[in-house]
């Protein structure tokens, strides 16, 4: 594959300094951009036939002066190391748009390390993604759940923002407004135009703008209005994990139950829900969620110190991670310390799967271990990349939804449908709709006057 040479400006300077100025680095660029996209679908999937790409990334701070191969193998965790030695040795890998004579090169501040290879992207949903409302400056969409807003990570063209662009033209740029996780399905703002987009996009800083959630939580979540003032400290940027904490972020949420249901096993996939919902007790619960902060995974830390965590929360629902109590109630750590928790989570891998849950029952997470995705032993035949199989059900979806989002003032309002977990189970009565939010704002709006 030829590659072309591009350079990051610099911006002005006086002719006088001219004579000292070095030329920054170069970075490598895949000189392609497969139009249309490489997307097909089958077997309930949207699926990226494998490309070549190349990723630029700066030297940051924590790698200077660190060996090459040693940066790859401790921030990049999606291939093995014997492949990113390989990649560095064989020229995949440059620095400075230059090969390097050994993996144990030696990385700089200013470095530009450019890594191509042939890209495989995991699968998401073949759900559409559904226009709730749409006019001159906005777009109200109803996100599926596994699917990335922005491109990040393994994701590219499998991401809101590039399906989208996929479905309107290849210079169409869509301008998201408001933050969904991957798995977090719901309602969310794609601005037509930057000006839309910032105007909205304040209006939810400003927190003049309301929230709400769905969830379904174990157990019995008690009646009333609850409101959570437990502040939340991310205890590891590399995992993305975040606790519960004295010293973290002021963070409140107000949640109130829509419903409880009893487990009643019906089919074989509900009934290896059902059976550790029988084990933790008490059934499941339909929880409306009002989050008047907006801090990262503050409902599913929230719900997880409240002994409600979300029933399939990858993270937070799991025993291997955080005991059986799950981490209810241990805002000091004292039940499980920080490092205890960091260390399990480190360990979960594709080798040993993170279930949604942890089971007790042998059986149960043997069933869910062959539902997630893992890897499937063979190679691609292209770059010799261990493959995966598909994704389970697990990491397609997170049962946790953007429900409405409405102007405090009242001059706008939008309600997605309830999602399908949220409806009552076959054979049980139950809310299909929830209704206004008055009475979740009323058990905080003297001290939150902005959302009342």
């Amino acid at each position: 594959m030829a590659f072309v040479e591009a350079s990051k400006p610099i911006g002005p300077v006086s002719l006088e300094d001219k004579s000292d100025i070095q030329k920054p680095s170069p970075a490598l660029i895949t000189p392609c951009d497969p139009w249309p996209r490489p997307y097909f679908l089958e077997n309930g999937l949207r699926r990226v036939a494998p490309y070549h790409y190349t990723y630029n990334t700066y030297c940051k701070e924590r790698w200077r002066g660190r060996e090459l191969l040693d940066i790859f193998s401790s921030e990049f965790r999606d291939r093995p190391l014997e492949y990113y030695k390989d990649a560095i040795e064989r020229g995949a890998v440059v620095v400075n748009g230059k090969p390097v004579p050994t993996p144990n090169q030696i990385v700089k501040n200013g470095d530009i390390i450019s890594h191509t290879l042939h890209r495989h992207e995991p699968p998401v949903t073949a759900l559409p993604i559904a226009i709730l409302h749409e006019d001159d400056d906005m777009i109200v969409i109803n996100k599926p759940s596994g699917v990335p807003v922005h491109p990040a990570g393994r994701y590219n063209y499998n991401s809101v923002i590039e399906i989208m662009r996929a479905e309107r033209g290849h210079s169409w740029n869509p301008l998201p407004c408001n933050r969904l996780d991957r798995l977090t399905s719901g309602v969310m703002f794609i601005g037509k135009n930057p000006k839309a987009a910032e105007k909205l996009s304040l209006q939810i800083q400003d927190r003049t703008v309301r929230k709400e959630y769905i969830a379904r939580v174990k157990g019995d979540f008690p009646d009333g209005e609850v409101v959570c003032d437990m502040p939340i400290l991310q205890i590891s940027p590399k995992l993305g994990l975040n606790r519960v904490r004295a010293n973290g972020k002021a963070a409140r949420t107000v949640f109130k139950k829509l419903a409880h249901y009893p487990s009643v096993a019906k089919d074989a996939t509900e009934e290896t829900a059902n059976s550790e919902e029988r084990s933790h007790g008490e059934g499941y619960s339909i929880v409306r969620c009002l989050p008047v902060t907006g801090r990262t995974h503050q409902l599913r830390v929230h719900l997880q110190f409240l002994g409600h965590p979300i029933a399939n929360d990858p993270i937070y629902a799991n025993r291997r991670v955080w005991g059986n109590r799950l981490g209810a109630n241990d805002g000091d750590g004292s039940q499980d310390t920080d490092e205890d928790v960091i260390t399990r989570l480190s360990r979960m891998g594709k080798s040993e799967v993170a279930d949604a849950v942890a089971y007790h029952d042998e059986m149960v997470d043997e069933y869910n271990k062959k539902k997630a995705e893992k890897m499937s032993g063979e190679l691609c035949d292209v770059c010799q990349t261990p493959l995966y199989t598909d994704p389970g059900e697990q990491e397609l979806s997170l049962w946790l939804h953007s429900l409405r989002y409405e102007d405090a003032g009242g001059s706008w309002s939008y309600v997605s449908p309830l999602p399908i977990w949220a409806m009552p189970p076959d054979g049980m009565d139950g809310p299909t709709e929830v209704g206004g939010l008055d009475a979740l704002v009323q058990a905080v709006k003297e001290d939150n006057p902005e959302i009342a």
